[in-house]
């Protein structure tokens, strides 16, 4: 199209705090290309226009964006025991590690940043968060929601760290972004993090098999400091913990010695 690409990112992050440079570019501008040509728009700077004064064409171009499939503070029940019997002895210590493996579109590394601000200062909290999949990553950087997707999320955190784009859709806060670090990782053959505080993997495991398995567990061990502890998801258990060296501190947690 004649306009200028870089313009039109511009104007939709004023417009909308959406910043498509989050996203793989080609594969987006493709996206929104075949969008405004749907529109019948001549470019870029007349589909702003549309979408500045038609507020039902808005909605459609940021749902367009929007991760759909997603879900903050999944079983809120672990989520408790985290706090409670993991966060509050972490947060003692001067620095922390924590690795959100598998962490698809975001939603849990996110999670545990605005959990660990009830205890700490955004500048002391770095997570890495990796997953096998860069689509999900791009979606994750980005950190466009739709609301269904905040449902289990307290209110405190709604309140505080997302804010409104359109009537569905929200987007959470660059100060929270910048605490974590996202990252390309293949749980079966890369390398991992070592001396990690908490290693949180959660409802992917099941898709491997039972020797996959047995061997991510063991890496997951070997990555954790001394009386580090691995979160796990509400579909996985490990069947003997102690065999590999972990003790078990509730279901779905396990600490390292």
């Amino acid at each position: 199209m004649a306009d200028d690409y870089e313009s039109f990112k511009k104007q939709i992050l004023t417009l909308t705090k959406i910043d498509l440079n989050a996203y793989k570019e080609g594969q987006m501008k493709r996206r929104i290309d075949t969008l405004i040509s749907k529109q019948k728009c001549k470019g870029y700077n007349e589909y702003v226009a549309l979408i500045k004064s038609d507020h039902d064409k808005f909605e459609e171009f940021v749902n367009y964006l929007t991760i759909n499939v997603s879900e903050f503070w999944r079983n809120p029940e672990q989520w408790k025991i985290l706090e409670d019997k993991v966060i509050k002895d972490l947060v003692k210590n001067p620095t922390i590690k924590i690795w959100s493996a598998a962490c698809s579109t975001g939603d849990e590394p996110y999670s545990l940043v605005m959990l660990l601000a009830k205890y700490l200062p955004l500048n002391r909290i770095k997570i890495i968060a990796t997953d096998i999949d860069k689509q999900v990553l791009e979606k994750a950087q980005a950190g466009l929601y739709n609301e269904k997707s905040l449902k289990g999320l307290p209110d405190e955190f709604k309140k505080k760290y997302f804010e409104k784009v359109g009537d569905m859709n929200c987007k959470i806060k660059d100060e929270i972004k910048r605490c974590v670090d996202f990252k390309i990782h293949n749980l079966l053959l890369d390398p991992y993090p070592s001396m990690c505080d908490l290693i949180v993997c959660r409802n992917v495991l099941i898709y491997f098999t039972e020797e996959a398995k047995d061997q991510i567990y063991v890496k997951f061990f070997n990555a954790l400091k001394p009386n580090g502890i691995l979160f796990l998801g509400s579909t996985e258990q490990i069947i003997s913990p102690a065999k590999i060296g972990f003790s078990t501190i509730s279901s779905f947690f396990y600490k390292k010695g």
